[in-house]
């Protein structure tokens, strides 16, 4: 956990500090108050909004019950401020419609802002990870998973404690992939900060794409950005004898190694630590880079967006001098961007083109979760479009 930074508030006629820290890198909040059970959640709506954090005093299970009222006032705003909306509206130009790049600024800054509110509920930890509130849930082990060993208290968002919880659940239960040979779940197990694989319907295109022949002479295949190492799992189920997972995050390459042992699958897969590329050259080279190009705010979101397309690129540019002979990359990838207008069609074809490689095929899938049926969604129009493929790539 880094220790750098400190949060400070008055309390009891006294100045007291704690460590800060804040996933997402938000900076300790400069006004401060304690509070309890007495805070109404009108108050405590009226603080956040102003930019005045909210250090918790009371009962752990009310300060979960306030954040849901903060969330139910976030969301379903006041009729004064739905009036004040339409105000700005019927000023603006009625004839000129949004564009879909300002649909999704818009819908991002709606997240921001409803992230920096919700983030305003703050608990005190203690250095061994626990919390002194009444009906506080025993959160050491989760906490300890997350950040380590702590040898000082330290202060966070309720929101964030609540994701490091949830979290904990996720790897003590797993999330099931795919099936074995009998039919029985494969689960995989995410770490905290790692991007969990609930969207199957990409799996589902790395187990059904026909494997290369080159496969057979040289039975290796590279693994790049393995997060939770789910596609190694994948790849060496399907017979691959060796598979190199690479990534830079210290979080994912501890969770795939971690998963590739539960599945005993140690001797067929290799986690490094690599920026893209591992050296040397394979059959077979797969991909999930982030889909959307846009910069992430927050630790998972790492996994959703990519700056510039910058893995995207590095990863088609380098493709060519990593492929074995009639080897093949496989990129797996949503078309949402383009959709949102963030990236064409024909810019990606330019950079596959560019990077001197081929499209041999193009296998696609419709996303199985429930956003692109939310009509509320304010990015329905490019969700409900959406498609996922895995395109198979050759040097020409």
């Amino acid at each position: 956990m880094n220790q750098s930074s400190s949060i400070h508030w008055e309390e009891g006629g006294q100045t007291r500090s704690a460590v800060w820290h804040s996933e997402n890198g938000i900076a300790p909040h400069k006004k401060v108050v304690t509070a309890d059970d007495t805070l109404t959640a009108d108050d405590a709506y009226r603080l956040a909004c102003e930019g005045t954090a909210i250090l918790w005093r009371g009962d752990f299970q009310n300060a979960r019950q306030l954040l849901q009222a903060l969330v139910r006032r976030i969301d379903k705003p006041s009729k004064k401020s739905k009036r004040a909306s339409k105000r700005v509206d019927s000023s603006s130009n009625a004839s000129q419609a949004p564009s879909s790049v300002d649909l999704f600024n818009k819908h991002r800054l709606i997240q921001s802002q409803r992230a920096r509110v919700l983030g305003m509920l703050l608990i005190e930890c203690n250095a061994d990870h626990s919390i002194h509130l009444r009906r506080a849930p025993d959160v050491a082990i989760a906490c300890l998973e997350a950040y380590g060993v702590t040898s000082e208290p330290y202060v966070i968002s309720l929101r964030e404690l609540l994701g490091v919880i949830s979290a904990h659940e996720w790897r003590k239960n797993g999330v099931p992939v795919l099936a074995d040979e009998e039919g029985k779940p494969i689960f995989i197990y995410p770490h905290y900060g790692v991007f969990s694989p609930i969207r199957g319907e990409y799996l589902e295109l790395v187990c059904s794409a026909p494997l290369p022949k080159v496969l057979e002479a040289e039975s290796l295949a590279f693994d790049i950005g393995a997060g939770t190492g789910v596609l190694s799992v994948i790849l060496a189920m399907r017979g691959i004898n060796n598979v190199i997972a690479t990534d830079l995050d210290d979080r994912a390459l501890a969770c795939a190694k971690e998963n590739i042992a539960l599945l005993n699958l140690d001797s067929q897969v290799e986690i490094v630590k690599a920026n893209l590329f591992p050296a040397g050259k394979a059959a077979l080279i797969v991909c999930n880079p982030p889909w959307v190009p846009a910069r992430p705010s927050s630790t998972l979101e790492h996994a959703v967006y990519d700056p510039d397309s910058q893995m995207l690129k590095g990863f088609l540019d380098g493709l060519k001098n990593h492929l074995l002979p009639e080897g093949e990359g496989w990129l797996i990838l949503s078309d949402l961007a383009e959709h949102l207008g963030l990236r064409s069609r024909q810019e990606l074809l330019g950079w596959i083109d560019r990077a001197d490689l081929k499209v041999i095929s193009r296998i696609d899938t419709k996303p199985k979760h429930s956003k692109p049926f939310d009509q509320s969604d304010l990015l329905y129009f490019a969700r409900s479009a959406e498609t996922t493929s895995l395109w198979r790539l050759e040097v020409k």
